[in-house]
């Protein structure tokens, strides 16, 4: 056995934030073999990574899968102030580390929720289908990028929560299973963002390259409606973004609705299905179907852009005291509304039988 074949060995194991192996990140050092033993020293970022339990894992069992009867030994260190520095210059920038942590080769979907207008429920959407996937054993981080109205912290339950700091990043808090960031951590009460474009790019970047995410299989976020920079933003630095648009059945809503969808037609991104929200009301006393909004909105939407309804959400009164409450109705898997939104979690995971994608799919013509 020689050093190259260990090295080799241990370029499999990756960084589980920044998504490169740890041979080219230059953490491994003091390579030992002999006949009895081998293995090596691991140098992390920061002394207190709390990842360093996850690497030990994989680099034993990458080492195991080489060792035959030797015994292996893994040993732990930090890297210098120096060290750490010139590493960080060779990840050059936020968007090189956002691309590293989410862009090609990640084995994180990137899913960002996008709406032509406001007031069709978009941020009460991305946090059910958030809290959905969770459910369902996916490991999912949310970014709320409504930096001017931010209210994914307040549907969490989160609203006075702030993120603690580790090694100049922020440790995101957790709700229901799912991370999340948003500005709202950051504000006190009632206070406005008053920020020009390049403040709002620059806040994106850290929300994606500044934050301890770990691994997560799903990254959600919650666009601002319309197209403006920060969807620029996420389109520049996360070109393997997939986008779902949300709109409600009717006219002006649709309309709008479409032009998000050629936004990300035009910056080469897949629009992975569209969601009706509101979609119906169904009456509480003799249970007939109220179509408040009008109909096939988006089922238009998605026959227009060659791509799926991914389902329709139905107007729910306990859905609006569910979000102000922090208890989204995704919790409660069994409810029409939570079921809806767990089906539509199930299609965009890919888990969803072929007869309930294409039941969601009909519905969007009755």
């Amino acid at each position: 056995m020689t050093h190259d074949e260990v090295r080799q060995a241990l370029a499999a194991v990756l960084d589980p934030e920044l998504r490169r192996s740890i041979v080219d990140l230059d953490m491994v050092r003091d390579i030992v073999i002999d006949d009895k033993r081998v293995g090596a020293t691991i140098v992390l970022t920061t002394a207190g990574c709390p990842l360093r339990n996850k690497i030990r894992a994989d680099v034993e069992q990458a080492l195991a899968a080489i060792a035959g009867a030797r015994r292996i030994e893994v040993k732990m260190d930090a890297m210098s102030c120096a060290e750490r520095d010139a590493l960080t210059q060779r990840l050059a920038s936020r968007h090189e580390l956002a691309e590293t942590l989410f862009g090609p080769g990640s084995a994180t979907r990137t899913i960002a929720i996008a709406s032509g207008k406001g007031g069709v429920g978009k941020s009460t959407v991305t946090a059910n289908l958030a809290v959905a996937l969770a459910q369902q054993g996916h490991a999912v981080a949310l970014i709320d990028a409504d930096v001017y109205g931010p209210t994914i912290p307040l549907m969490l339950g989160l609203p006075n929560a702030r993120p603690a700091m580790h090694d100049g990043k922020l440790i995101p808090p957790e709700a229901h299973g799912v991370k999340v960031v948003s500005m709202g951590l950051f504000l006190d009460g009632d206070e406005p963002v008053i920020w020009r474009g390049p403040m709002l790019g620059r806040a994106i970047e850290q929300f994606l390259g500044d934050v301890l995410w770990g691994s997560p299989d799903f990254l959600l976020i919650d666009l601002p409606p319309g197209t403006g920079d920060i969807a620029l933003t996420v389109a520049q630095m996360i070109p393997d973004a997939e986008i779902v648009i949300v709109t409600t059945p009717q006219e002006a809503a649709a309309r709008t609705a479409v032009k998000a969808a050629k936004m990300a037609q035009l910056t080469k991104h897949h629009v992975a299905g569209v969601i009706e929200n509101m979609a119906f009301f169904v009456c509480p006393s003799c249970a007939a179907k109220h179509y408040i909004f009008g109909r096939g909105g988006a089922f238009e939407i998605a026959r227009l852009m060659g791509t799926r309804l991914l389902g329709r959400i139905p107007l729910d009164e306990a859905t609006r005291q569910g979000g102000d409450a922090g208890s989204p109705a995704a919790l409660d898997a069994s409810s029409t509304v939570g079921a809806a939104f767990h089906d539509i979690a199930r299609a965009l995971a890919g888990t969803l039988e072929e007869t309930g994608s294409t039941a969601q799919s009909n519905a969007g013509r009755t």
